[in-house]
């Protein structure tokens, strides 16, 4: 059993016990103990093997049979495709979503990649100094107190 596995179970197990009832179906006596809506669905290219979401909720990777992690805004919007090794199995993310950490099971290896989001800006209006054509990195430092 997998960690996330592990995560599902004990959190089903916690529930089961505090609210016994919560997991109650509907019968012909009264109504629906549990309500559902569909937030989001959207089609995927292939076979879906493994999921998980950004602690924010604002990114979705999605690992498929094609050897590729899909990388989605929550909406449903395509931000880019990863390319991984066949036999990849299994995904998980850094908190912030800066590294991504694949389990291979074909050679028994695991690899861990930095992961960065390329947005354009519209400087068009914005004074410079120097090459207009230079490349500039932004760097956000979050762990500071």
């Amino acid at each position: 059993m997998t960690y996330k596995q592990c995560i599902a179970a004990s959190a089903l197990l916690m529930l089961s016990f505090s609210a016994p009832s919560a997991f109650a179906a509907a019968d012909s006596n009264g109504p629906a103990r549990v309500q559902l809506q569909v937030e989001n669905k959207w089609e995927l290219p292939a076979r879906p093997l493994d999921i998980v979401y950004s602690l924010d909720g604002k990114k979705v990777f999605i690992l498929t049979s094609k050897s590729q992690v899909l990388v989605y805004q929550s909406s449903g919007e395509l931000l880019g495709k990863i390319g991984v090794d066949k036999g990849v199995s299994a995904i998980d993310i850094a908190p912030r979503g800066e590294k991504l950490y694949l389990i291979n099971e074909d050679n028994n290896s695991f690899t861990d990649i930095a992961v960065d989001f390329v947005v354009q800006v519209d400087i068009s209006d914005a004074p410079y100094l120097g090459n207009i054509d230079a490349p500039v990195n932004l760097v956000v430092f979050t762990d500071f107190e």
